[in-house]
């Protein structure tokens, strides 16, 4: 007997800077069943928030077919926004409620576009307090930011 559930997918992502704005690393871990991926990555010039969105949409574009998401995520940012505001600046033509354009907009559309293909669960937890995912993830965003680091001193 087939399934007709989609797989079930828990994400750990983080961003990190250093400096804000300043070299910027993202990382993330998936896992599914006995199966785990990290990646990682990095931008010579980002925010912490930018790389935040970063992570996320990452993972979400590396799954290959719809699923069910558990998003584990250290950022207030990350989960107010997909949680609260981001409904409201879709109807506001991507404004605030005060009419001002959204701060990272073509981030934020581009983790709209991608959440959209799965059944989304979001979860925040506390950074940098022991949670075994959460603190991969970190230590992935970090490796994003030497990665940057080597490149522009090498």
């Amino acid at each position: 007997m087939t399934s007709t559930t989609n797989p079930a997918v828990v994400i750990y992502a983080d961003g990190a800077c250093k400096g804000n704005p300043g070299p910027g690393g993202w990382g993330a871990i998936l896992k599914s069943g006995d199966n785990e991926k990290e990646l990682f990555g990095g931008q010579p010039l980002a925010t912490n928030n930018q790389m935040e969105l970063t992570a996320v949409i990452e993972s979400l574009n590396a799954l290959k077919k719809t699923c069910s998401v558990d998003l584990y995520t250290d950022s207030k940012y990350v989960c107010d926004g997909l949680k609260t505001w981001m409904p409201n600046w879709k109807k506001n033509g991507w404004r605030t409620a005060d009419k001002k354009p959204v701060k990272n907009m073509e981030l934020w559309q581009a983790l709209d576009k991608a959440a959209m293909a799965h059944v989304l669960r979001i979860h925040w937890v506390k950074g940098h307090n022991g949670h075994p995912g959460n603190e991969r993830a970190d230590e992935l965003a970090n490796k994003g930011v030497e990665q940057v680091l080597l490149k522009k001193h090498g």
